[in-house]
């Protein structure tokens, strides 16, 4: 017989004849084996003729009284009970680690992936283990980077800021940020036609604060096209402010693509007919290195990353 490792996968062997064959180790008689396993005689006695076919030796003698293992059916009666019992540890190790599947997970995230990746990924961890407490810690980058060094996280999604040392850190690139324009429904430049960075840049904005990255781009981007940056500003970051300006007045924010397509998608704002030359750096999963997860944050982050590679 020619040594296939996955010789059972194409003999599609079956658990019945493991059973079958400790139980004609015990019993040494088909009839009671059969009857132990609640199954019919001529239907054992097929089960083993079929391994033994498959096999191409003989696995037991059949004697007048009884039947006797041969050196092969010893052989295969070992590794029957060796395989069966590591199913039934198989079988253990999952209910423990449900059970262990009802800690508490903290972790952080900036916006976009907050709004565009987290939920899904929170919705399938949950489906797996409903008793699973996950704390979501929405903010700026370098302020989870702080707590996550602290030990408050067990991981995040986010940025390293060029300022920062990523010294001790581990990163895994999940997608970036592009921005777009937004303003509230119904507002008048959304009839134009090839709008152009000229057209908005002395518009009323709402912008993030000095200091920040997008702003920074931001009037990056409307000085390389020869532009005066933006004058009538109000600095803010906070959507609860943001959505009622935006709503009475004519001004414009910038935002990155995934939150607004969150909004526009709910009607509460529009995206302007612009392409922003701007955008956010990269961001993805941040863990610290040679932090063990728990089982419940492992799992979350294995739904981060599932979710991540059908978003992007």
């Amino acid at each position: 017989m020619e040594t296939n490792p996955n010789w059972f996968l194409r003999a599609r062997l079956k658990t019945r004849q493991l059973l079958l064959l400790i139980a004609l180790d015990e019993q040494r008689n088909i009839h009671r084996a059969s009857e132990e396993l609640h199954m019919t005689q001529p239907a054992a006695s097929k089960q083993l003729k079929d391994l033994e076919e498959m096999l191409g030796v003989q696995l037991f003698e059949r004697l007048p009284r009884g039947m006797e293992p041969t050196i092969y059916g010893e052989t295969m009666i070992r590794h029957a009970r060796m395989a069966l019992t590591s199913l039934s540890l198989a079988h253990e190790d999952i209910v423990a680690i449900k059970a262990g599947l009802s800690g508490q997970v903290d972790i952080g995230t900036i916006m976009t992936p907050g709004i565009a990746l987290l939920p899904q990924a929170i919705t399938r961890t949950k489906q797996q283990a409903p008793k699973l407490r996950i704390g979501v810690e929405m903010e700026q980058s370098n302020v989870l980077l702080e707590q996550l060094q602290r030990g408050r996280l067990d991981f995040m999604i986010g940025r390293i800021p060029e300022r920062e040392s990523a010294e001790g850190l581990s990163y895994e690139e999940l997608g970036d940020e592009p921005a777009c324009a937004v303003v509230r429904a119904g507002h008048p430049l959304l009839q134009a036609k090839n709008l152009q960075l000229r057209d908005i840049a002395n518009q009323p904005w709402i912008l993030p604060p000095q200091g920040s990255i997008l702003r920074a781009r931001c009037e990056l981007m409307f000085r390389r096209a020869g532009l005066e940056v933006p004058i009538n500003v109000v600095d803010t970051t906070a959507v609860l402010l943001i959505k009622p300006l935006l709503q009475q007045t004519d001004a414009l924010n910038v935002m990155p693509i995934a939150v607004a397509q969150y909004y526009e998608s709910q009607g509460v704002l529009a995206i302007l007919p612009i392409e922003l030359p701007c955008r956010m750096d990269a961001y993805g999963i941040i863990t610290v290195d040679g932090h063990i997860l728990s089982p419940g944050a492992e799992m979350l982050l294995q739904s981060v990353r599932a979710v991540a590679r059908e978003i992007y």
